[in-house]
């Protein structure tokens, strides 16, 4: 088993995202009731080439990441209403819970093997770390989508950056740039 450099398993889960109303409001509970940050903030996400149920996609998101412990914590604000898995989700359940995220190395082997289980990807898009990200409908075997998440050197070393920040956090400067 290979380990990604904040001692996660390539493969294994990584990663759980919550969709916000608002995510500064968001990032200040979790700083406040967990004691979770700092966070890493982008405020306008639309990857590139981003695609949405079979469709270009052009909705932006907001993005936060931190960590608890080896976890990767990321939250979501849409900030528009163009149709996105986001947008989707909240449309159905609210805010909350959105998905798991799934390091892989071998991104269209794990594509083929979701497929197999009976899942549907539902958004793919490139990433500011480098690789892409592939988000997986589970139509109800697991209350969340299922995200693959391609690792290479830069999403090592900018989720590396994160987890090395979290484990010194004095709680000061709880809102950094993602970059």
């Amino acid at each position: 088993m290979t380990l990604l450099s904040f001692g996660q398993p390539s493969g294994g889960v990584m990663q759980t995202a919550y969709v916000v109303k608002d995510i500064r409001a968001a990032i200040a509970e979790w700083v406040a009731r967990l004691h979770v940050g700092p966070w890493f903030l982008l405020p306008h996400f639309t990857g590139t080439d981003p695609v949405y149920r079979g469709r270009k996609s052009t909705t932006s998101v907001a993005i936060a990441m931190s960590f608890a412990g080896h976890m990767n914590i990321e939250l979501i604000q849409p900030n528009d209403d163009e149709p996105s898995v986001y947008k989707e989700h909240i449309d159905r359940h609210g805010h909350g819970f959105h998905h798991w995220g799934v390091a892989t190395a071998t991104l269209e082997e794990d594509i083929d093997r979701y497929e197999a289980q009976g899942m549907t990807p539902v958004f793919r898009a490139g990433v500011p770390t480098g690789g892409e990200v592939v988000y997986f409908d589970t139509h109800g075997a697991l209350p969340g989508y299922v995200e693959l998440i391609e690792t290479g050197l830069l999403m090592e070393r900018a989720f590396a950056r994160f987890y090395g920040a979290a484990l010194a956090w004095d709680g000061s400067d709880p809102i950094r740039p993602f970059a």
